[in-house]
């Protein structure tokens, strides 16, 4: 009825509370409040959130300062398919998805089917999992092309929107860093009654924020024969985003083996980027053994690409120049299982942008990793700063019985406090 998810809590109220404890309430909110989707503007001084009502969902935002809360557009919100909304680093501007104006009516239910189900082979095995909650016919494919179908808007905190690109089903809508470019994955026919929508034909492009195609990245087709297994994996670019260290730049990775995690291979995954205006030629920046399982980018010259292989549960962390890539240095090489070796993970920290990144120190010489700290005695979890030259370690922080004590964050990271 209101273009949103059908299951999922909401909030009836909102308030800040500062260090020192003292609350402040939001005032101005809507009758009834239903918010979700509550998320802060990069620098802090907006929150947007959107409320749901019976026929439609609305977008809201308050200002810090002065708890002040007020709904930003007119249109109707559209929830039903990806992030309803994503704020810009300039921290004004929101990209929104919408209802299409002059959308009509929902599809009815046919009385009669126009016909059977009909499913084609090529002939080839094509082995899949089972899934559920998939399209079933023609009218199926109908509502999810209504619910799903958003226009894009880009929406000023001081309120008015203007519309960017048509209406599409809008996948995923990532802005860059610095705040020019739109990353846009738009799904599209053939749908599948046999893999979910994720796995639906998907074209990548880069726009500027008035929604201009500025380079078309990749179309990829239905990946309805990727092998089973959880060492397989889709051919072509996957995994795309923003570098979070860089303003404009893109990174993504392809399979080396057609993506069958059951077939020997030396090498299994390459990562490439692309920066802006994105016409050369990707540089590939690592090559790995094993299935590439993430990036962490840093301000310091270097980034940390994470492997790893299900099946035996090995996990390795290299450092690689993203600038100028060369031999990967290995940082970490431990079982996901050994809890007790597990050495932390890399501590993160916010850009001007407002994206994460490694959180160093000593000009890039020291990471911070944070961990668990698995014991005979029970978790103890702990703060390490790891030297990357000589790659030792020391312990700034461990938990002590008889408490519990988790660190969030430091207050001098050169320091270690």
């Amino acid at each position: 009825r209101n273009n949103g998810p059908s299951r999922g809590s909401a909030s009836i109220g909102l308030r800040f509370r500062d260090l020192d404890g003292q609350e402040t309430e939001v005032r101005g909110l809507p009758n009834e409040p239903r918010i979700r989707n509550t998320r802060w503007a990069p620098d802090g001084q907006h929150v947007a959130f959107t409320h749901e009502t019976i026929n439609k969902i609305e977008l809201w935002v308050v200002e810090v300062g002065s708890g002040q809360a007020r709904r930003l557009i007119d249109q109707a919100v559209n929830a039903a398919y990806g992030a309803p909304f994503t704020w810009l680093s300039d921290s004004r501007t929101l990209v929104v998805r919408t209802i299409p104006e002059g959308r009509g009516a929902q599809p009815a239910t046919p009385e009669v089917p126009s016909g059977p189900v009909i499913e084609e082979t090529e002939g080839e095995a094509a082995p899949a999992r089972t899934y559920q909650d998939l399209l079933k016919n023609a009218h199926d494919e109908a509502l999810f092309e209504f619910f799903a179908t958003s226009q894009l808007m880009k929406v000023d905190v001081g309120g008015g929107g203007t519309p960017v690109g048509g209406p599409a089903l809008y996948r995923s809508i990532s802005p860059s860093p610095d705040a020019n470019f739109l990353l846009v994955q738009t799904t599209h026919r053939p749908f599948s009654y046999l893999v979910p929508a994720y796995s639906f034909p998907n074209r990548i492009e880069v726009w500027d924020t008035d929604g201009t195609v500025v380079a078309e990245i990749a179309d990829l087709p239905l990946q309805d024969k990727v092998p089973p297994g959880f060492g397989s994996a889709s051919t072509g670019v996957r995994s795309i985003s923003w570098r979070a260290d860089a303003p404009a730049t893109l990174a993504w990775v392809e399979a080396l083996d057609g993506g069958d995690g059951r077939a020997e291979a030396e090498v299994r995954d390459r990562v490439f980027t692309l920066a802006a205006p994105f016409s050369g030629t990707p540089q590939a920046i690592a090559t790995l053994p094993l299935r590439y399982a993430g990036m962490i980018w840093s301000e310091d010259g270097f980034a940390l690409a994470i492997e790893m292989w299900f099946a035996t549960r090995q996990l390795r962390i290299y450092s690689v120049d993203p600038d100028d890539p060369g031999e990967m240095e290995t940082v970490f090489e431990f079982s996901m299982e050994d809890v007790y070796s597990d050495p932390g993970q890399p501590m993160s920290k916010r850009t001007r942008w407002g994206t994460s990144v490694a959180m160093t120190a000593d000009d890039g010489r020291t990471l911070y990793l944070s961990g668990q700290g698995a014991s005979p005695e029970g978790n103890r979890p702990f703060i390490r700063k790891m030297n990357l030259d000589t790659g030792e370690t020391e312990e700034v922080f461990r938990s002590e019985a008889p408490y519990y004590e988790i660190p969030i964050d430091f207050l001098d990271v050169d320091e270690g406090l």
